[in-house]
């Protein structure tokens, strides 16, 4: 589920950097770093959850 989840982030993080997403937060290029972070968070949530489980 991570690799998955990482891997559409990442392609997300390139989308954004070759044309803005237009959603809010996200309307410059240079806002891929907040993808990074929101990658970090999700990865994260996962990985803990699949250990509970």
């Amino acid at each position: 589920m991570t690799k998955i989840l990482a891997f559409v982030i990442l392609a997300l993080m390139v989308i954004q950097l070759i044309k803005p997403l237009g959603w809010p937060g996200l309307k410059r290029r240079s806002d891929f770093w907040k993808l990074a972070l929101l990658a970090i968070a999700a990865i994260s949530f996962a990985a803990v959850a699949g250990h509970w489980s």
